[in-house]
């Protein structure tokens, strides 16, 4: 009797151990299970650099999305990001979409601004205003290039 209850707690504590390795791999996996309740609307920039997969959408400083792909529109040759905005969230189609950083060298996010129009956007719609990364590289390159020929 004794060897059985043993080898029960040995087996309960194999599927905690189990469950528990499942919970970690869907948290630090960013694993989203609620698919359904975000829709997709694309935007696209001159310039995401630096913009990651699974970066934050914020308007007024409240997330309201991620980002679910990044990549190249062959026909505009510009980069094409998608959206994952929650269900809840209405999202005008005047609004802009702006990449921005959070900090001085922190991660870079989407920045919505809302507008002002009664149409509002549908899954699978466009982002007709956005606004690109500031490339800081390329700034001080102009700096110190323009210093020199003076």
């Amino acid at each position: 009797m004794n060897k059985r209850k043993i080898e029960f707690y040995v087996g309960l504590f194999v599927i905690i151990g189990l469950v528990c390795v499942g919970y970690l791999f869907a948290v630090l996996g960013e694993i989203n299970f609620s698919k359904d309740k975000q829709y997709h609307v694309y935007a696209f920039f001159s310039s995401v650099s630096g913009l990651k997969l699974g970066a934050r959408v914020e308007m007024a400083g409240v997330e309201i999305g991620t980002v679910s792909d990044i990549g190249i529109d062959k026909e505009r040759m510009l980069a094409k990001v998608e959206l994952s905005i929650d269900r809840n969230i209405e999202l005008s189609e005047d609004i802009i979409a702006s990449v921005k950083t959070s900090g001085i060298i922190g991660q870079k996010y989407i920045d919505i601004l809302p507008g002002g129009s009664d149409t509002m956007l549908e899954p699978g719609d466009e982002v007709f205003n956005t606004e690109s990364s500031l490339d800081i590289e390329s700034l001080v390159r102009k700096f110190i290039f323009n210093k020199n020929n003076k």
